[in-house]
């Protein structure tokens, strides 16, 4: 598998030498909410996707081949969303990339029946981590499953090797979404020996003063899992800092921990000790935005602003990384550009132990695991920016398999 950051004038060269005897476009259909409820984390992430493909295609594309990103602002709705998928089909796109739970949901049967992949990094459903239900949906990041595991682990860490006796909050905005976390706690909390709470968030998740005061004065937690997004992280951090509660004993699930959260919180300062959870590296760091910089610099132009906001900047550069090896593969397995879903499809199976310079975890899809394996890795808030307080990892893979497969025995 070509590792983009690693290209040079030779390997260029040699990628000339290996293209497909008839290079032709490489279409990929992809979502995003430039312009709705989500836009904070769109206006990052989506220039990141684009901004990988670019490069790719400044090195000479795939094999030869030209990659076209085509792509719609469904202002995170529905059906716009529908609508996009369809006008994605006529376009023969061989990837599509929804964006948001709600699309994924309701796209993932007709997306199958279709036989064109998907992707759904850190969002949708755990069960589309089975490759054998959800052929052609692939989560590639760690679910709410593994997600919540991993806060579990991290807190036991935390805590002294030990979770017997303590008690645990579980913090989420009330939706489907953030109701995914409950069911792992349940399955842990006898295994380990904790209690825990649920402390629910309404809509749009700008007032939890009332849960957060349960938490730190009648509850007691030890330690608090924080499932919310959109505006509600930032809220949430003003909150516990009001009640006095150590922000190194809470730790937020992947869509709680942008710089853009901090900055509304109050700033690096007023957040320092927070705990955030990602699914691919943050900060600037990094070889392939080295050359994402480079490329801006001989174009005569600045880099993006969207850089600035590496959380999600980077998690647009995550799924394009993902996605054009799954086509690199498809063609090299096929000899050609000719490809179908089937085969990009088909293509995510050749992607093993592929972490694009750290970037990335150590991803591995195969067909039953189209999860790649649940890493997560925990940066904490500092009063100079985020920095790394574990390596990847991943925790109770054996449980989050069992509950996987008995939630799907349940709905057939």
């Amino acid at each position: 598998m070509r590792i983009w950051t690693t290209l040079g004038a030779a390997a260029i060269a040699a990628s000339a030498i290996a293209s497909t005897a008839s290079a032709k476009d490489i279409v990929i259909g992809f979502m995003c909410d430039r312009t709705g409820p989500t836009s904070v984390t769109g206006t990052a992430l989506c220039p990141g996707y684009h901004d990988y493909v670019n490069l790719v295609n400044s090195k000479g594309g795939i094999m030869g081949n030209k990659v076209i990103v085509n792509e719609i602002d469904h202002e995170y709705k529905v059906p716009p969303a529908v609508e996009a998928y369809q006008k994605f089909k006529t376009q023969n796109a061989v990837l599509v990339s929804p964006y948001g739970t709600p699309m994924v949901f309701a796209l993932v049967k007709k997306m199958a029946e279709d036989k064109i992949p998907g992707t759904s990094a850190g969002f949708g459903t755990a069960l589309a981590g089975n490759g054998e239900r959800y052929p052609y949906m692939f989560p590639i990041a760690a679910s709410y499953y593994s997600q919540s595991a991993a806060a579990i682990q991290f807190a036991k860490d935390q805590l002294g090797g030990s979770l017997k006796g303590k008690k645990i909050a579980y913090i989420f905005y009330d939706n489907p979404a953030g109701r995914e976390g409950i069911p792992i706690l349940e399955k842990l909390a006898p295994k380990e020996g904790f209690t825990y709470r649920t402390f629910a968030v309404p809509p749009p998740g700008v007032e939890m003063g009332p849960q957060i005061l349960d938490i730190t004065r009648r509850f007691r937690a030890d330690f608090v899992i924080s499932h919310l997004f959109g505006r509600a992280p930032s809220v949430s951090l003003k909150e516990f800092k009001r009640a006095g509660y150590p922000l190194n004993k809470v730790v937020g699930f992947v869509w709680a921990g942008s710089e853009g959260d901090i900055i509304a919180a109050g700033g690096w300062e007023a957040a320092e000790g927070y705990n955030t959870m990602h699914f691919a590296g943050v900060g600037s760091d990094y070889a392939v935005l080295q050359e994402i910089r480079d490329m801006y610099k001989a174009q005569g132009k600045d880099e993006p602003d969207a850089m600035q906001y590496t959380a999600y900047y980077n998690r647009g550069v995550f799924q394009a990384a993902v996605h054009l090896a799954a086509i690199e593969n498809a063609i090299k397995a096929k000899g050609s550009a000719d490809i179908t879903g089937t085969d990009v499809r088909d293509g995510f199976y050749g992607i093993k132990d592929y972490t694009l310079g750290g970037l990335l975890p150590p991803l591995q899809i195969t067909r039953k695991d189209h999860e790649g394996g649940g890493w997560v890795r925990i940066f904490q808030a500092t009063k100079d920016g985020y920095k790394p307080n574990t390596e990847w990892f991943r925790a109770y893979r054996a449980e989050v398999r069992e509950l996987l497969e008995a939630e799907i025995a349940h709905t057939k």
